[in-house]
């Protein structure tokens, strides 16, 4: 029910003339600082400077081009000048006050050239040899990957988020996991969902969920029977670290990537493509970018695409390059299924681990953006 509140109303009104008192008082302020500005001797940059704020603050025409009446200034006022500032809105007495200082100003020398604005220009991309060894290098990193981590645990936490076509994630809920890493091999075990401890193996949870991040999806695109043609991108710039950028494709004819709808029994490989970040000094993988391609048109996964972000994590007394984040977003019909999983707590894997299942907070979108690289 909407109630009419007559008291609330009169407060409103006290309000705007209190209101409107301020504001007074403001006007007094800017006539006395555009009065001081005027008196001075100004260059034509700062004389444009001025009409733009006095177009963009609604200063009275009249109020304005009196003030520009006590303006000198120190170099010429071209004709263009005036022209623009009429177009981009100076009222007509201000305009005439500018035309009266364009002609007073006539035998001055004329304004400076405005800086050239810096334009950036990234460096060259390396030589093919250079670009050859970083890759060479990156396969070993990749293909020994697996192998030289140690045994250890984490917290896996996974936000899924689903849009049924309206342009906006809700919320369905959010899964923390212990994942062990033992033997070279990887396991999980759902603790809780929505912080409620739950029953269920990480096969049988419902939705899209996804495993594989510690090794085995770079390792896919790095193997040499996979036959991964690449190209070089761009420089780019991870968590403050100079990266190769480069594009990747692999054909559906050498894939080995699953999509499977385990609610319908139904299981396809597919074609992919992506972008993937090697930093400059070692050359490891920092950054996986991968989009499904040739799935087909009857399929019920009709797009998918995923990134995953490696950042050093110390275990023991050693640092590994580890999952930071991996997201997936994928679309059936309308709806579009997107998981955030963010790994936390890594610790060294022993009789007496012990690790706690308190939800994290998000990782920031900052630590896996990618930034302008610096010259």
């Amino acid at each position: 029910m909407y109630q009419f509140n007559a008291r609330a109303l009169q407060h409103l009104g006290c309000g705007r003339r209190h209101v409107n008192m301020r504001f007074k008082a403001l006007a007094t302020l800017l006539v006395v600082s555009l009065a001081a500005i005027a008196q001075a001797t100004m260059t034509v940059d700062q004389l444009v400077s001025f009409i733009r704020s006095a177009i963009s603050r609604k200063n009275d025409d009249r109020q304005v081009a009196a003030y520009l009446q006590k303006v000198h200034l120190s170099n010429r006022l071209e004709d263009r000048v005036v022209e623009e500032l009429q177009g981009a809105g100076a009222g007509p007495k201000t305009v005439e006050a500018l035309r009266a200082l364009r002609d007073a100003s006539a035998s001055l020398a004329a304004a400076p050239a405005p800086a050239a604005t810096p334009v950036y220009v990234p460096p060259p991309p390396p030589s093919a040899a250079d670009q050859k060894k970083a890759l060479a290098d990156a396969t070993d990193y990749v293909l020994n990957y697996e192998k030289n981590l140690p045994n250890f645990i984490c917290t896996q936490v996974t936000r899924r988020y689903g849009d049924p076509g309206t342009g906006s994630f809700r919320a369905f809920d959010t899964i923390n996991e212990r994942l062990t890493y033992f033997d070279h091999h990887e396991d999980y075990k759902v603790i809780t969902r929505n912080n409620e401890p739950v029953e269920v193996s990480h096969d049988k949870l419902q939705g899209a969920k996804s495993s594989g991040e510690f090794g085995s999806i770079m390792r896919e695109i790095f193997a040499p029977q996979t036959e991964t043609k690449y190209a070089w991108e761009r420089w780019g710039r991870l968590r403050d670290t100079r990266m190769m950028v480069f594009s990747y494709r692999v054909p559906l004819s050498t894939s080995h990537y699953h999509i499977e709808v385990q609610e319908k029994g139904l299981n396809i490989v597919v074609g992919y493509s992506g972008l993937i970040f090697i930093d400059n000094d070692h050359h490891f993988v920092h950054q996986i970018t991968l989009h499904a391609e040739d799935i087909p048109s009857d399929f019920p996964v009709q797009d998918l695409s995923i990134k995953l972000d490696y950042d050093y994590k110390k275990i023991g007394d050693a640092e590994y390059l580890l999952p930071l984040q991996f997201r997936l977003m994928s679309r059936e019909g309308r709806m579009t299924v997107k998981n955030d999983v963010d790994f936390h707590l890594y610790r060294k894997f022993g009789t007496e681990t012990t690790i706690t299942f308190d939800t994290p907070p998000p990782i920031s979108e900052e630590r896996t953006k990618e930034t302008p690289i610096k010259k």
